[in-house]
């Protein structure tokens, strides 16, 4: 059979057609087949900060959980420095087949981005959000041997001996630091700032008496409290967490607007397969629903996680944008190095 010109050209663009359909027939079937059998093997869980913080504690809960669900481990693979934003960037550069995935926290995608600094990702397209885990204030915390153990002694102290007080921080960039840049901003005085990497070298000074005070994540510093190693002066959410009934917000103590909390949930890099997103979303909002589960996130003060991909994505929106807010209302500079 002979072709003309116009209809070889014709014959050879439906071939080609037909060609890429069944090309993208053949990959959808293959990523199906992928994200139906998956995990069928070990996920990495990057977590942006040491051992013995809240940030490992609720990675921790959520891991062993997921671990039991699924019959293969989920790996803590902890990165601590730059305030979270080195295991972000592991995760954003990491392959989208849910095999490695990143406990998402305000410092690497809300705070870092709220103050415009230059990083190594973009934190609204290099993400996948899949679930919000929990909400935690933080807590200005002090030494035993502290001079003030009260917030308005503290400011009468610090304003009194300048430049004498000392607080420790998770890290510069740091919730915990924002909380207590805002405190000296509100408070009208200054004290000295002591960046470590992470909560847990943290607690470790301010309970040799290295460092006096320190804003901490409740749930980092629960147990020492309960442990009476440290003392509670005051929580930074604007209301009170129901783990600290008897505890003020620094907003209760005259600080009106003061709010500085820590949140986690669960991401992977951008383009993350829906269906493994679904299911990962369903299994976390799975184990939350569990009264034992619940009960361990509430003793570190951690409420108001779960919910749907979306519901988390426009969260951490609003997040930063309030963040930002923040930051230019107060004037804050911060160094990152």
């Amino acid at each position: 059979m002979i072709f003309s010109n116009r209809q070889g050209k014709r014959r050879a663009h439906l071939l080609g057609c037909l060609a890429l359909s069944l090309s993208a027939l053949v990959f959808s079937q293959g990523a199906f087949a992928q994200a139906k059998n998956w995990p069928d093997k070990p996920v990495k869980l990057f977590v942006g900060f040491p051992p013995g913080g809240g940030s490992d504690a609720i990675a921790r809960i959520i891991a062993i959980n997921l671990s039991q669900m699924w019959g293969q481990q989920v790996v803590i693979d902890n990165r601590g420095g730059a305030a979270g934003t080195i295991a972000a960037d592991l995760v954003a550069k990491s392959p989208p087949d849910g095999y490695t995935l990143g406990l998402a926290h305000v410092n690497a995608l809300s705070i870092i981005p709220a103050l415009g600094q230059k990083m190594s990702y973009n934190a609204n397209t290099d993400f996948t959000p899949i679930v919000l885990l929990g909400i935690t204030p933080n807590i200005l915390i002090a030494n035993v041997d502290a001079p003030a153990k009260n917030v308005k002694d503290l400011v009468a102290y610090m304003k009194q001996n300048p430049g004498k007080v000392s607080f420790g921080s998770a890290g510069n960039g740091s919730t915990q630091h924002l909380a207590y840049e805002l405190f000296m901003h509100m408070a009208g005085t200054q004290a000295l700032h002591i960046p470590y990497k992470g909560s847990g070298p943290v607690l470790v000074d301010l309970m040799a008496g290295h460092i006096t005070y320190a804003f901490e994540t409740m749930s980092a510093a629960t147990p020492h409290i309960q442990s009476g190693k440290v003392i509670p002066l005051a929580q930074t959410r604007t209301k009170r967490s129901a783990a600290y009934p008897n505890l003020p917000t620094m907003e209760q103590l005259g600080y009106v607007g003061f709010e500085a909390t820590a949140w986690y949930g669960l991401m992977g890099p951008a383009k993350l397969d829906p269906k493994i997103v679904d299911k990962i979303n369903a299994d976390v909002n799975t184990i939350l629903r569990k009264p034992e589960i619940q009960a361990k996130l509430a003793e570190v003060g951690a409420e108001d996680g779960g919910g749907s991909p979306a519901a988390f994505s426009k969260f951490i929106v609003k997040d930063r944008n309030q963040w930002a807010k923040l930051v230019k209302d107060a004037k804050l500079q911060v160094d990152l190095n």
